[in-house]
Formats: C-alpha cells, sequence, structure tokens
C-alpha cells in the first residue's frame, strides 16, 4: 500500500510542477491511516497557491480526480490538500 500511495505523489507531483514558478518549493507527503485513507500534502510557494487551487477551485478538484483513479481497491479513500 506504501507503494501505491507513492504512485499517486509522484502522479500529483507531476501535475503541479508545470502549473507553478516556484518548483524548488514544492514539497508533497503522503500519509496512509490504518483505515486505508490516503491523504497527499502539496506545500507550495504562497504565491503559487492560487495557481494550484485554480478558480473556484477547479485544478484542485481535477487533481483529486486524477488522484483517486489512479490508487487501485487498497487504498478505500484519497484525499489531497494544498498548504
Amino acid at each position: 500500500m506504501a507503494d501505491q500511495a507513492e504512485k499517486v505523489a509522484q502522479l500529483v507531483r507531476s501535475i503541479v510542477v508545470p502549473l507553478i514558478d516556484f518548483p524548488d518549493e514544492l514539497t508533497i507527503s503522503s500519509q496512509v491511516s490504518d483505515e486505508g485513507h490516503l491523504r497527499v500534502e502539496v506545500h507550495v510557494h504562497e504565491e503559487d497557491a492560487g495557481k494550484v487551487i485554480g478558480r473556484q477551485g477547479r485544478v484542485v478538484k481535477s487533481i483529486r480526480t486524477l488522484a483517486r483513479a489512479a490508487a487501485d481497491g487498497s487504498i478505500s479513500a484519497v484525499d489531497v490538500e494544498i498548504v
């Protein structure tokens, strides 16, 4: 399951990097809870947060949808948060 969590985190990274101006400050962490829920936290520069969130949250909503689709049956839920 940790391998799957890393795969989802890498997918999120590959989506976020082209969107931001400060890729050196990008940090992505992932944690799997005991219940099988995956939490992916994306830490970006303050000026890049709006680009990753998008208008009315459309970009981050799309990132969440892709992350959930990439997770297989071993992960019951995926949550992507912009910090």
